[in-house]
């Protein structure tokens, strides 16, 4: 789906993740709703601040793969700022979502987007043997 690049959009991208999960057989309060929720709201929150070019939407797109393994994938139209974790300054008031991400997810990274200039930063979480349920992308 496409989000306006704001933090509106980032919230609803959010809130759709975890309505989609729970329809997917992940309830709210389960850990997999939570941590994929979690991780949605850095990637899309960082799209808004860092990926953001007036006029730009960014997609999300959320899969559920039969391996059991969840993706989102997070695209916006900025190539030059990639994300990287880092280590951010003790009074530093940003810099953590990354490292919540590395921390949370089994595995993320950044592509090029496809279809133009951007990057698609996505990450999976996997879960644990024998939770999968609906395998269908959200969006586009």
């Amino acid at each position: 789906m496409r989000f306006t690049s704001t933090p509106r959009g980032a919230r609803l991208a959010r809130r759709l993740v975890s309505h989609r999960l729970d329809a997917w057989g992940h309830p709210y309060a389960s850990p997999a709703n939570e941590t994929v929720t979690l991780i949605a709201a850095e990637l899309t929150a960082n799209a808004v601040r860092h990926g953001h070019v007036p006029g730009r939407d960014f997609h999300l797109r959320l899969t559920e793969v039969e391996d059991g393994t969840l993706r989102i994938e997070v695209t916006d139209t900025r190539a030059e700022r990639r994300p990287v974790a880092g280590t951010p300054a003790p009074d530093g008031e940003s810099g953590r979502g990354l490292l919540l991400v590395d921390a949370l997810a089994d595995d993320w990274g950044v592509l090029p987007r496809p279809t133009g200039p951007g990057k698609t930063v996505w990450a999976e979480y996997v879960l644990p043997r024998g939770r999968t349920g609906h395998r269908s992308p959200l969006g586009k």
